[in-house]
């Protein structure tokens, strides 16, 4: 093992004393399995724009106490640099080790002289969006690994509007981060923070607000058919207490709630990937929907800012995946807001470069602007922010990206499974006044627009040596371009690592494109309108690739996509 390495880990054997850390480390030691201990030093958290993600565990290449306060302080001084007299809001989900990580980051803060609002209870992560705008505080901090499994914990950092952090913050936070001994953290007692006004508990205001506001983005006089009936599942996460009282407020009364599922749980005992675009994720609410026989069957996963729906057709539940549900949003708001008497062709429709390309034929036909952004929903809030800017805000229609999370309303600048409940609620409804359900509504877009039918093939490449394939096979893409894919002839190829000018499609344009920064994503387009994208996950080690199929009919597509995963399948391997 690397001398740098032994090193380390004979720094942190003389300094480790958390118990559950001292034992694993231990443990660790006397087994003498050089791979784990590897594994578990060789490299610290890498701290990005998604802020920190890891396996929970002792080392610095784990989420742990040492790595928390670490980070805290970089984000302390980094707010200390910036601001005259700092606050945070800080907020956790179920996640194992959340409340002691939010005690570690509170005392950090609260040490360094910023202010803490802290909830005083599990919430979901749009309610830690909309408390940084509220509360008008110079940060947010949320406790998270939003869908991995049960040994995951991670640390997301919000900026003073409510957004995940930029490039810039990012970069210089980690700079903060790498000058900090985790071992030589100052960390005020939680409970002396309180007591000295450094830690506040979040009033109870600020959810009521969160609340009003979601239900500002409601259908105006909805009212659900007679009998309507729900299924919902929070995944043992942080979705049950907003997502039952925005329901209610809109007037669903009948929802059945997963009884296993309800209660917060970050074991996920009954479901070892908590992902709500999983068939696995939803088989107790499939279940339960068996006996309830319910209109509609939605999901949220742990930390509540991505949403699935399943929905009664011919006698069997069916997914509707996150570019079906972010096309259905999409058309649907742009009825509502017809039938309101507003000028569609004002609006703007914000999505992702790997998401679908539907929402293109649907801005030509409506007339409304659709605008594509990198990959992670801050880049969807920064849209909202510069439409704010320029005093029109009430131009946003939604934004969505494919991997299930959605945005409706300007109350947050992140994905928000809360009101998208609340709209997929009320759009099933009211479809099933017109005598369709979800199924039969996309069916009816396929037609008119075409068949658009995505995919994804996952590539993963796990511990050390997982990132230098990860490295290889996105330096192989670019210094030995594809010529084809599946036998379908390459007609371009956009690198997105230097930066690229996106246009725009349809509406108003006042400006022809934007300029994207860069990011190490390859596309390759395809004969026939349809393309495949490469993209390293930043939370995960994967490597993605996103597939685009075009069809005039469903078979058709399926056809054309099937070729596609099989060829990217064999690229990735």
């Amino acid at each position: 093992m690397d001398n740098a390495i032994s090193e380390l880990i004979q720094v942190w054997n003389e300094k480790v004393t958390i118990p559950d850390l001292r034992e694993e480390l231990d443990a660790l030691l006397a087994e003498g399995d050089e791979d784990k201990l590897f594994d578990a030093f060789y490299r610290s958290l890498e701290f990005g724009t998604a802020g920190l993600r890891g396996t929970l565990g002792v080392g610095t290449n784990r989420m742990n106490e040492y790595v928390v306060a670490q980070a805290t302080k970089g984000v302390a001084d980094y707010l200390n640099a910036h601001y005259e007299n700092p606050t945070l809001a800080l907020a956790r989900d179920s996640r194992l080790k959340g409340e002691q990580f939010q005690k570690v980051a509170a005392g950090v803060l609260a040490a360094a002289g910023v202010k803490v609002y802290v909830y005083p209870r599990i919430e979901p992560v749009p309610t830690l969006s909309f408390a940084v705008r509220y509360l008008h505080t110079s940060a947010g901090i949320v406790l998270t690994a939003s869908h991995n499994p049960a040994p995951y914990n991670g640390y997301k950092v919000y900026n003073d509007n409510g957004g995940q952090i930029a490039n810039e913050a990012a970069d210089e936070i980690s700079a903060n981060i790498a000058k900090v001994d985790p071992f030589d953290v100052p960390i005020m007692d939680f409970d002396e923070a309180i007591e000295k006004g450094l830690v506040v508990w979040t009033p109870e205001e600020v959810l009521d607000s969160f609340i009003e506001n979601v239900k500002k983005v409601s259908v105006p006089g909805f009212k659900a058919a007679d009998g309507y009936k729900v299924v919902y599942t929070p995944l043992n996460g942080t979705g049950m207490e907003c997502v039952t009282r925005i329901l209610k407020e809109i007037g669903v009364e009948d929802v059945s709630v997963v009884p296993e599922q309800a209660m917060p749980d970050g074991h996920f005992p009954t479901c070892t990937y908590p992902n709500p675009e999983f068939r696995e994720a939803l088989e107790l609410a499939l279940k339960l929907a068996e006996e309830v026989k319910p209109n509609l069957v939605v999901a949220t996963d742990p930390d509540a800012d991505r949403m699935g729906a399943a929905i009664p057709h011919d006698g069997d539940y069916v997914l509707i995946s996150g570019n079906e549900m972010g096309v259905l949003l999409m058309d649907w708001l742009a009825q509502q807001a017809q039938k309101n008497g507003e000028d569609v062709a004002s609006k703007v429709a914000v999505t992702t470069i790997v998401s679908s390309t539907m929402p293109d034929a649907l801005a030509e036909d409506w007339g409304f602007e659709v605008r594509r952004v990198l990959t992670g929903f801050k880049y969807i809030g920064d849209q909202i922010d510069q439409l704010k800017d320029a005093g029109e805000e009430d131009r946003y229609l939604m934004g969505f990206e494919e991997s299930y999370g959605y945005l409706a309303g300007t109350h947050a600048r992140d994905k928000d499974a809360i009101v998208a409940t609340m709209l997929c609620v009320e759009m099933a409804s009211d479809y099933a006044a017109r005598g369709m359900d979800l199924y039969e509504a996309m069916e009816e877009l396929y037609k008119k627009y075409g068949y658009y039918l995505n995919g994804t093939v996952n590539a993963s490449f796990p511990g050390a040596s997982g990132a230098e394939k990860m490295a290889g096979i996105m330096t192989g893409l670019r210094e030995s371009p594809l010529s084809q894919i599946a036998g379908l002839p390459v007609v371009g190829t956009t690198d997105f690592k230097p930066g690229v000018e996106m246009p725009r499609v349809g509406g108003l344009q006042k400006e022809a494109a934007q300029v994207l920064p860069g990011t190490n994503v390859i596309e390759y387009r395809l004969e026939g309108g349809n393309k495949v994208i490469f993209r390293p996950s930043g939370t995960e080690p994967k490597v993605k690739a996103y597939l685009f199929a075009k069809g005039a009919t469903r078979a058709e597509a399926e056809e054309v996509r099937a070729k596609l995963q099989a060829a990217a399948e064999q690229i990735l391997s």
